[in-house]
């Protein structure tokens, strides 16, 4: 792995993310990603070889272990942080697209901006986000279903018993480290539950926040229509029907509608 590249993607994230994702992310990458790669991956290195039987029936251990063990703890947890944390670098993709588009135009146009703040969350970028904390909360809750649908009640037990075939009978079978296997399961638990919370909680807060803007963007411009470009233009159209209707007070000239030969008749009339 290059540490660098993966430095530079870790700070891209928390650079555009909100008070609540720091959180996220130190709690994802120091309590999750770390406590896996340092210690889960070993106490479940040998974990089939330590799986034992008591019998001597060949493939009844095999067979015992993948009934009860259908999907490896470990298996499952990198793939849960694989797809966790992937919304957070599509975040930072699209911060990227962003930036291209401007330095794009500014080489084009030369002047102006496409984006004042291309890493301000607003737009496309906003719905980006939110689409990623619903994708993050949503991808930990389908996996702490899948471990409840193979192991109902999350923690291991010392000993399972096994009647599956080829086992001449109903054998006992024990699991290795139980206790120590647990502690790092409630751990995981634990943790993925925060995430889930806090994703929620930091959305909560972006459409709360966003609502309370547009809420005091109306008000302002009811309390000053003229900042309103519709009310400007509005009143510049009815502006122009005025002076246009005005445009023939005061002139000896008569609008185009009126006839001339009424006015003959009525001085004919009167001589």
């Amino acid at each position: 792995m290059n540490w660098t590249v993966f430095e530079g993607l870790l700070s891209g994230v928390n650079k555009y993310s909100t008070a609540f994702g720091r959180i996220w992310l130190s709690l994802v990458f120091v309590f999750r990603v770390l406590v896996y790669l340092v210690t889960v991956e070993r106490v479940w290195g040998e974990d089939q070889k330590d799986f034992d039987c008591n019998t001597r029936q060949p493939g009844c251990t095999n067979v015992c272990y993948d009934e009860f063990f259908p999907v490896s703890h470990v298996r499952l947890w990198a793939l849960q942080l694989i797809l966790v944390t992937c919304p957070s670098l599509l975040v930072v993709m699209h911060v990227a697209y962003r930036k291209a588009r401007e330095k794009r135009y500014q080489e084009e146009v030369g002047k102006g901006h496409l984006y004042l703040y291309p890493g301000k969350k607003r737009g496309g970028l906003w719905w980006t986000y939110v689409f990623s904390l619903l994708f993050k909360a949503s991808i930990d809750v389908i996996f702490l279903y899948i471990f409840h649908v193979f192991y109902p009640q999350y923690t291991l037990p010392s000993m399972v018993k096994c009647q599956a075939t080829p086992c001449p009978n109903t054998v006992d079978c024990f699991i290795s480290k139980p206790s120590e296997k647990n502690i790092f399961i409630v751990f995981m638990l634990v943790t993925a539950v925060i995430c889930i919370l806090l994703n929620l909680v930091e959305l909560a807060y972006l459409v709360i926040k966003r609502c309370s803007e547009c809420m005091a963007s109306g008000r302002a411009l009811t309390a000053h229509p003229e900042h309103d470009p519709n009310w400007v233009s509005s009143s510049s159209k009815q502006k122009d029907l005025l002076s246009g209707d005005l445009i023939f007070l005061g002139s000896d000239t008569h609008p185009p509608l009126l006839p001339d030969r009424p006015r003959a008749y009525v001085k004919k009339t009167i001589l």
